[in-house]
């Protein structure tokens, strides 16, 4: 089984590039307004579908949960090296769970978190912030 994901975009081309980056692949498909993704390492099918207008960040976040921090650490690496920007949320609490995370941003403003739960946590967030996940 693999999950199906497909977002609004209004730069085909800029998406493509910031997903193939994302991923680590290329699309196994591109039309003139859609791609499809099938990254091997993820059971996912992700599709691009392009419009004329999106309008905010329409879900909450995208994310991709990783076996260790180590593994967080490294997804951060390559992503950085290859020109994104990253915000980090080290050994935070968020969701009930105390998480090591960072953050990218595709180019309609889509946040993806990348993280690793260390342990279940009895609230929400740390009780010093007043929001997690996506500010």
């Amino acid at each position: 089984m693999k999950t199906h994901v497909g977002i609004n975009v209004t730069n085909l081309q800029a998406s493509i590039e910031f997903y193939t980056k994302l991923f680590g692949t290329a699309p196994v498909k591109v039309k003139e307004q859609y791609a499809k993704f099938l990254p091997e390492n993820l059971s996912l099918n992700f599709t691009l579908n392009l419009r004329d207008q999106v309008i905010g960040n329409q879900l909450n976040h995208f994310g991709i949960q990783l076996e260790s921090t180590e593994e967080v650490l490294a997804q951060k690496t390559r992503l950085e090296e290859v020109g994104f920007l990253t915000k980090d949320e080290m050994n935070t609490t968020c969701c009930y769970s105390l998480q090591d995370k960072f953050w990218i941003q595709d180019p309609d403003g889509n946040e993806w978190e990348y993280f690793f739960t260390k342990e279940d946590a009895d609230s929400y967030t740390k009780q010093d912030t007043s929001s997690c996940c996506v500010e």
